[in-house]
């Protein structure tokens, strides 16, 4: 919590992005973090008692696989795995967790919906504290973006290692460089009349809040950690914690740098309080000493695992990612494209097809498993060969079934 005095300076920001955010990591691990909206069964009549399933997913006690479960704002389900060594064993972890997880919910009447934007859309906070209201009362000075994020969004994050000294800048430059490929792939959201609306709301979403904490962190410099280090710092502060149970949303901009140069009334940054700054930005990709893959929308079974596994090949596997640098060359700076057209959009098409092509060849590997192949196979001719994305068959679906898409009230320029 903030200090009188001022505590902290830019040098310390910068050691602590240096020493935390980008300790030498060069492991092939590989963590998996699956949102899911829980859905009433009877959509009808039904309504989820939010309490009730936490409290069943909280008896369940030590997974399997040890992951761990958490609830986001509106109430989404998030199971999150530890690292394990390749995609193959990440995967088996997560669904083993998974099998014992779902059922508890499913037997409550809920269904788990793992899609990018909740079905129906709703902005109410079932997972309350002051930290989210605080969070929701500086987004909504933005607008509605702020509440879609916190309540109706779910995503899948793939985490993998920084990299080692010596290749966390080229890491750092094809993750973002791969980006949009990857939001264009797994889109799974679709908002609005999907051929000309968008395959990823839930991107647009976060598009359409604070650019301060949700543009991409990669500005072009060789090293990772200064340009993480600037994106830090010009970042504005969401809010600041007064006590334990106050929290104070800054609604007038304050950037983390002025922050440390001139105070607030409530005083200076500690260490704790750039710390907690940290986990209050969301770009694409976050360095949190390990790289975070933020920009994929939730997908069911077993397409998250294609996910996972065509993430890490990308990252991991040299050959693969000296391919898929040389694919993506021209689409590393299309999000917003990615976002609304999918692999509609013929230049992120042409790139995945390459970026899948140099997976299935780099995941044998890296050891994966017949499954993990036959699913990435899978996905790449249902999907990507064809120029599509689950989107597509997502809206397909909804508008089959009820004649209309049923999406968000909201409208994106």
């Amino acid at each position: 919590m903030p200090t009188p005095q001022r505590r902290l300076a830019v040098a310390d920001v910068e050691t602590f992005v240096r020493e935390q955010c980008f300790a030498p990591a060069q492991g092939g691990l590989v963590g998996l973090e699956l949102e899911r909206h829980l859905i009433a069964t009877d959509r009808g009549t039904g309504a989820i008692d939010h309490p009730a399933v936490r409290q069943a997913t909280a008896a369940i006690g030590a997974l399997p696989g040890q992951s761990r479960i958490t609830y986001e704002p509106g109430g989404q389900l998030e199971v999150s795995s530890p690292p394990r060594s390749g995609p193959s064993a990440a995967c088996a972890g997560l669904t083993s967790d998974l099998a014992v997880v779902d059922p508890v919910v499913t037997s409550l009447g809920v269904d788990l919906a793992a899609v990018g934007l909740h079905p129906d859309g709703h902005d109410d906070l079932v997972v309350g504290g002051p930290r989210y209201v605080a969070m929701a009362t500086y987004l909504d000075e933005a607008g509605p973006c702020g509440r879609t994020m916190m309540c109706s969004t779910a995503a899948l994050q793939v985490n993998l290692d920084i990299g080692d000294d010596r290749s966390q800048s080229q890491r750092w430059r094809l993750v973002h460089q791969l980006g949009p490929v990857l939001l264009a792939a797994f889109a799974n959201s679709p908002l609005g009349d999907c051929p000309d609306g968008w395959r990823s709301g839930r991107a647009a979403a976060w598009a359409g809040i604070d650019p301060t904490r949700t543009s991409p962190a990669a500005d072009g410099a060789r090293d990772p950690a200064a340009a993480w280090v600037r994106y830090v710092l010009e970042a504005r502060v969401m809010l600041i914690r007064a006590s334990d149970e106050r929290f104070v949303p800054i609604l007038d901009a304050l950037p983390f740098a002025r922050w440390l140069d001139v105070g607030h009334e409530l005083g200076f940054p500690t260490l704790d309080d750039l710390e907690y700054h940290l986990g209050t930005l969301f770009p694409p990709v976050r360095a949190r000493g390990w790289l975070e893959l933020r920009m994929i929308d939730s997908l069911p079974h077993p397409w998250w695992t294609v996910a996972a596994a065509v993430c890490a090949a990308l990252l991991d596997d040299p050959e693969a990612a000296e391919r898929a640098g040389r694919a993506t060359v021209a689409t590393g700076e299309l999000w917003g494209e990615a976002a609304r057209h999918g692999l509609a959009h013929p230049g992120l098409a042409t790139a995945a097809r390459s970026c899948f092509a140099a997976s299935l060849d780099a995941l044998p590997r890296l050891e994966a498993d017949l499954s993990t192949l036959a699913a990435v196979a899978a996905f790449s001719d249902r999907f990507v060969e064809r120029g599509r994305c689950p989107a597509d068959e997502t809206f397909e679906r909804r508008r089959s079934a009820i004649g209309v898409d049923r999406q968000l009230a909201v409208s994106w320029n």
